[in-house]
């Protein structure tokens, strides 16, 4: 390999990683909003979602509730409903 390609080769590596590095800094979340995605929030903290289109607010323990009580219903590609799976637990 002659001089030039191994100058070229470094300096593009250089110039990547400077990049690399200042691109991130620019693009990276705070360590305050990281800390406060890691812990998880009781749901009774959690605010109302609006639903729209003429639903309204619900809470999400109303919400989780309602899926809980109705799952939704599973399709094969024929259209007929999926066999049904006994839940056996841990």
């Amino acid at each position: 390999m002659d001089r030039s390609s191994l100058i070229f080769c470094v300096g593009s590596a250089v110039v990547s990683v400077a990049i690399s590095a200042i691109g991130y800094s620019l693009v990276a979340l705070p360590r305050e909003v990281i800390a406060a995605a890691r812990t998880p929030t009781p749901a009774e903290q959690m605010n109302k979602i609006d639903l729209g289109s003429g639903f309204g607010t619900i809470s999400v323990l109303d919400l989780v509730g309602y899926y809980l009580e109705n799952p939704p219903v599973e399709t094969t590609s024929g259209g007929a409903p999926a066999k049904a799976r006994r839940f056996s637990g841990c």
